[in-house]
């Protein structure tokens, strides 16, 4: 009986042994399986060509590019005085989990990112719109990211685009007809990152008759489908000119042809206001002032003297 008992006590030891060792190796093969495809996505945006040595030092310097500009914003057929701030900044990025990296790390992907800021009144109540794009400093693939919100004394609205398989889609809106949407898109240029792509390498823009996805700003402010519309882009006299035939709307974009090629001044052309009180209106903005800082430490009272000197106040 006995011996009967210690060879089943060791029959059950030797099956233990051998699920646990059958574990470990599914363990090891899933963690294994998870790095490679993270190396696998960041191999996709590995760099086709090494950044310049000038790229390096203006942009690796561990500081942000920040321009104010004067803002004549169309808003309910009307035009609105404001500022625009643009803030480039290169950043660690996460390309599996899309979001910035904490540490450092072999996946972690360099990319170009762009705070687009606009303040402005319209009568008794203020907007604030916010649009953020992560672009690959390789210049080889669509933004990873671009978010985008805006806030009025109505309500809030904010938009999300994930570049995986597809472009995915995440926008909330207090609009009943907006609502809370979640949807995918066939990848096509976005308006978005041409900001950042033309602050790399203005010669790689697009051009000719092509298909874009226009700024997450428009597409909410004016209510239309966030698609990719037919459109015609042009590059020359240092300006980059975008016309939208179905939105009736047109974008030029001018820029310093010397690096870093900072933008100098912004037209875009459309219909504000809706149904007979539209009118064909233009918002433009003219640079104020360029600053580099890393803005992130110059939180403190006495830092409030560099919105003086950026023209903000």
């Amino acid at each position: 009986m006995k011996k009967i008992i210690k060879a089943e006590i060791l029959f059950w030891l030797v099956i233990g042994l051998l699920m646990f060792i059958t574990s470990c190796n599914k363990k090891s093969k899933t963690q294994d399986l998870a790095y490679n495809l993270e190396a696998e996505t960041t191999a996709e945006y590995a760099n086709t060509k090494e950044p310049s040595q000038a790229f390096k030092d203006y942009w690796y310097a561990g500081k942000a590019e920040i321009t104010s500009y004067k803002l004549e914003q169309a808003r309910y057929g009307q035009i609105r005085n404001g500022k625009a701030v643009l803030i480039y900044v290169t950043e660690d990025f996460l390309p599996n989990k899309q979001v910035k990296a904490d540490n450092k790390n072999p996946n972690n992907i360099s990319v170009l990112k762009l705070n687009a800021t606009k303040k402005f009144n319209t009568g008794l109540y203020p907007y604030s719109i916010m649009q953020s794009t992560f672009y690959p400093v390789s210049n080889n693939q669509h933004a990873i990211k671009v978010t985008s919100s805006m806030q009025e004394w109505c309500g809030h609205v904010f938009a999300q685009l994930n570049n995986k398989d597809k472009f995915e889609i995440s926008a909330f809106s207090y609009f009943e007809s907006e609502g809370d949407q979640n949807f995918k898109l066939d990848k096509a240029l976005l308006e978005n990152e041409l900001w950042t792509q033309l602050r790399i390498n203005p010669k790689s823009l697009p051009t000719g008759n092509i298909k874009i996805i226009p700024s997450f700003e428009y597409s909410r402010l004016k209510h239309v489908k966030l698609k990719a519309y037919d459109a015609k882009a042009t590059l020359a006299n240092n300006t980059y000119s975008i016309n939208y035939p179905e939105l009736d709307r047109t974008l030029a974009i001018q820029f310093n042809p010397k690096f870093p090629y900072d933008i100098l001044s912004w037209v875009e052309t459309f219909k504000s206001g809706f149904g007979k009180n539209a009118k064909t209106l233009t918002t433009k903005a003219s640079k104020l002032k360029t600053i580099k800082s890393a803005y992130w430490d110059k939180n403190s009272n006495k830092d409030e003297v560099l919105r003086d000197t950026l023209q903000l106040n």
